[in-house]
């Protein structure tokens, strides 16, 4: 069974095959957004942080459809208290929900949220390598290159890599090419670029040095993917 990966700008994906997996849903917002959050449909949702540009709708869209959310723990009961099914866990650990297999990684960025005017610790930044239907897609969340992204290759091989390469919060171009040459993926998808100014960094060039390592495929926001 294929899995078809729809990129909806910033760091938001949504992975449509016998589930429905929605990460990162930063929609209201972001500028780049191909979608509002009420034609969101998910049957399970994975935010790989605290900060408000992927945890995003992710409250408003689990209510709209009675779907859980899964995360690291600390922000796992931040947003479960806000009357949403949270499933917490942890990195290295995979958790099966709604049929879809979440292994958390490990990534270099910091966490946190704002509550009530003050910033509080939300855990650590993760990402995710999600299978679904047999698809292993590694979501690398906001992070920096680190060379134990080979482990992530050599013990999950992932079929696709989404990565960042919007530079100033994350891994560059010449970074995230690097990580591209340590997690070996079949195809890349950059991702969190171009949404602001500051992450206004070129794909193409992105492109031009992990083309040696994998097959990348550059979507714009509301294209697809199917694998």
């Amino acid at each position: 069974m294929s899995v078809k990966i729809t990129w909806l700008g910033h760091a938001a994906f949504l992975l449509e095959g016998s589930k429905k997996v929605l990460i990162d849903p930063f929609i209201s917002g972001n500028p780049s957004s191909p979608v509002k959050p009420s034609e969101l449909k998910a049957d399970v949702i994975a935010v790989t942080h605290g900060h408000l540009d992927h945890v995003g709708d992710s409250v408003e869209i689990a209510k709209a459809n009675g779907c859980p959310v899964v995360c690291i723990h600390e922000l796992s009961r931040i947003l479960g208290s806000e009357g949403i099914e949270a499933v917490g866990m942890n990195i290295g650990g995979t958790a099966v929900v709604r049929d879809v297999a979440f292994t958390m990684t490990p990534a270099l960025h910091s966490a946190d949220v704002e509550i009530e005017g003050r910033i509080v610790s939300a855990g650590c930044a993760a990402g995710f390598v999600v299978e679904l239907d047999g698809v292993r897609i590694y979501h690398a969340g906001d992070t920096g290159v680190f060379y134990d992204m080979k482990l992530i290759g050599e013990l999950y091989s992932p079929d696709v890599a989404l990565l960042p390469v919007g530079g100033w919060y994350t891994m560059g171009p010449r970074e995230a090419a690097k990580a591209a040459e340590l997690i070996r993926p079949k195809v890349a998808i950059p991702m969190h670029y171009g949404t602001f100014p500051v992450i206004n960094a070129s794909p193409e060039e992105f492109k031009e040095l992990a083309s040696k390592y994998c097959e990348v495929v550059i979507l714009k926001p509301g294209e697809s993917y199917e694998i």
